[in-house]
């Protein structure tokens, strides 16, 4: 698939400050881990090539092959989604360093968890997992558009490479999302296949985002804290999510038997999972599949888990009720998931400030003391199977 042409939104910044200790040759390159010895119970996934995407009849040979991953298991794989391994690896190597800045230098740039704003640096151990403190580091960076310039700051690292950045996180969204969208809207029989695309235009504000994230080692007793992650089941909140292939085992889908299965690093493929968004859009017809990151085989114990995500999310003003022309959906009868209609714009702030503020969360989860808690509107998260 070629790559679609995607215009920058340059950033004013100051033009006589000196970037170049910053450029590419001068940054350690980032190394992929080894990937695991062990053999796995791993999850059967169904790969889209894109490069079949514009050829005739390519939307709806990969719509068939969608069909069924969308509907029961939330979780596949995407290749030929024309970013070159330079680009992604550069990706990579801003993340590392990075997420090797002093604290003193990150925190210059911390997410406002009061307002439920997301974007910036989240620094590790806000959250508990099980009885330890998480170990998960993020910076996320905002769409490039109007709504957003001049509101985040960024360190020199990123500074120096905001256009390849832009450019990284704007080839996301044409390549990959608005296609997926379309075939969404295949799958669905939606006489207009651009539906769900008119409601993700870049241009116009949402709460898409880029990340850059970091699972930090654990020794063994840190480990056994944390329940080795198996308390961490949940679904995203957005329209899909893209993952970067990371060679550390640790990503678990919760399967329609009740089973856990672990997702394995594909060579040359995004990983892509539903979201609670596309799912609100449908009813609950399209699976916004609940996965965790549990502790990684010991033979991979000792690295840094990286990683590359982009969260795909509608315009704010989005109302998340049930598509009303879709056949496959007046068929199953699906109704709608709040009590009263909810806009996306309040959806992400109802679900990120249970994320992002600790003792709010554990306030609002002992209040029913059933494994459950009323995010927004009569719609429920609830704890999932260890």
């Amino acid at each position: 698939m070629s790559t679609t042409a995607v215009e920058t939104t340059k950033v004013q910044t100051d033009t006589k400050k000196d970037y170049s200790q910053y450029d590419f040759a001068n940054l350690e390159p980032y190394i992929h881990p080894p990937e695991t010895k062990d053999d796995l119970p791993w999850s059967e996934l169904v790969t889209l090539d894109l490069e079949d995407y514009a050829r005739p009849g390519g939307k709806e040979r990969l719509a068939k092959q969608l069909e069924h991953a969308v509907h029961h298991v939330g979780f596949f794989y995407v290749k030929n989604f024309g970013l070159t391994q330079e680009q992604i690896d550069q990706q990579f190597t801003l993340a590392k360093h990075f997420f090797e800045l002093p604290t003193s230098e990150k925190e210059k740039y911390e997410c406002n968890y009061a307002e439920a704003d997301y974007n910036g640096w989240r620094r590790p151990g806000r959250a508990l997992t099980a009885s330890a403190k998480d170990n998960v580091e993020i910076f996320n960076i905002p769409k490039f558009i109007d709504d957003f310039k001049g509101k985040y700051s960024y360190p020199d690292l990123l500074e120096a490479h905001i256009d390849e950045i832009e450019v990284f996180q704007r080839a996301l969204h044409a390549n990959v999302v608005l296609p997926l969208l379309r075939l969404f809207a295949i799958v669905l029989q939606l006489p207009d296949e651009e539906y769900l695309v008119k409601q993700h235009t870049f241009e116009k504000k949402s709460e898409d985002h880029f990340r850059y994230m970091i699972y930090h080692p654990r020794t063994d007793e840190e480990w056994a804290a944390a329940k080795n992650g198996a308390t961490g089941g949940h679904t995203d909140l957005g329209t899909v999510t893209l993952l970067f292939r990371q060679p550390i085992a640790g990503l678990q889908i919760l399967g329609d038997d009740g089973n856990w299965t672990w997702v394995q690093a594909q060579p040359g493929t995004i990983t892509v999972n539903l979201a609670d968004t596309i799912s609100h859009l449908t009813g609950g017809w399209l699976k916004s599949s609940v996965h965790r990151v549990v502790a990684p085989p010991q033979d991979q114990r000792a690295f840094n888990r990286t990683g590359l995500l982009y969260f795909a999310r509608p315009h704010n003003d989005t109302k998340l009720i049930p598509i009303t022309d879709s056949p496959v959906l007046e068929k199953e009868g699906v109704k709608p998931r709040f009590d009263t209609i909810v806009t996306m714009e309040e959806w992400v702030k109802a679900k990120q400030t249970l994320q992002l503020n600790p003792e709010i969360a554990a306030k609002r989860w002992a209040e029913r003391g059933d494994g459950k808690v009323e995010v927004l509107a009569g719609f429920h998260d609830q704890r999932y199977k260890e």
